[in-house]
């Protein structure tokens, strides 16, 4: 088992490995004949993409990836399951330089990991190894994971946490395999409610191949964003950029309680570089461009 300095130096530098190939792929004209993008988004530390379900427009892969490209995005999330095949995926990449970043584990909160039912945590332990592999085919390099929710008597806390680590324990080896990290989100689930549950949990897996997704505006509730930053350090390995606030719920990035120089300037600190995804309401090329909009305002 590798000790918890190696695992945060290994995070770390993959996390910027990420963000330094998917620039290379981005922006290696020569190869790919993409018209080179201006400097400043060319330099960026922080690169941006949105969930794929946001992108409600009519048309195929191909349109919804130029679309994003158009909009100033550097990248795609995708699901997994999807209907969607490889070559489609591969081909629009191809086509628009625009590299795949990660998955999201479509079936986490319905087949869960913490469920009372060993059966239904093999399932859903499955359903991971499935999304692992599904990454790999796409070229993405994580796939981010809810590993529970607290819910009565049968799923505590502690169950949670028990259960989950136990079935992702079991991942690791085909994550290690084939190169993806399993990302784990802070969402409102009931689980790991501050910056040093949430810490302590990765620690206990400790494992080099798994990581945080962390969540801006789901962490804005329980104490500021800034201090989950600070305490979970190179454990962030992605971001998902949404905003909260005590009088506006779940809005507008940008409009509510995130102090976004507070972000950034904690960011920073950690030596944060890699991917964020926009996860908010989506919708048509408009609101599309005004998420990008917003992403580039509050994203040094």
């Amino acid at each position: 088992m590798l000790n918890q300095p190696t695992r945060r130096r290994f995070i770390t530098s993959v996390a910027g490995t990420t963000a330094a190939v998917a620039a290379a792929s981005l922006f290696s004209s020569e190869e790919t004949g993409a018209q080179e993008l201006e400097a400043p988004h060319r330099q960026r530390a922080v690169l941006r993409s949105v969930k794929w379900g946001m992108i409600e427009i009519d048309g195929s892969v191909l349109d919804k990836f130029e679309l994003c490209k158009e909009l100033g995005y550097d990248g795609m999330e995708l699901i997994s399951p999807t209907e969607i095949t490889a070559e489609e995926i591969r081909e629009a990449s191809e086509a628009t330089s625009m590299p795949i970043h990660g998955l999201v584990d479509m079936k986490h909160w319905q087949i869960r990991l913490s469920s009372p039912d060993p059966q239904v945590r093999d399932n859903g332990r499955q359903i991971l190894d499935r999304a692992i592999a599904d990454a790999k085919t796409f070229g993405g390099d994580s796939v981010l994971l809810v590993p529970g929710k607290v819910g009565g008597d049968d799923e505590t806390h502690d169950h949670v946490w028990n259960r989950s680590i136990a079935e992702i324990r079991k991942s690791i080896p085909v994550a290690a395999r084939l190169g993806v990290r399993i990302l784990i989100e802070n969402v409102w689930n009931g689980f790991c409610e501050t910056p040093d549950q949430l810490k302590d949990y990765i620690d206990e897996i400790n494992s080099p191949w798994v990581g945080v997704y962390f969540d801006i505006g789901n962490a804005q509730k329980f104490a500021p964003s800034e201090q989950w930053i600070k305490t979970l350090g190179a454990r962030i390995v992605k971001l998902d950029i949404k905003d909260w606030g005590i009088e506006n719920g779940f809005c507008k990035i940008g409009e509510g309680d995130v102090d976004w120089k507070a972000v950034n300037e904690a960011l920073a600190e950690i030596g944060f570089s890699g991917w964020s995804t926009a996860e908010v309401q989506g919708g048509d090329r408009e609101r599309l461009a005004d998420i990008a909009q917003r992403m580039e305002r509050v994203l040094e």
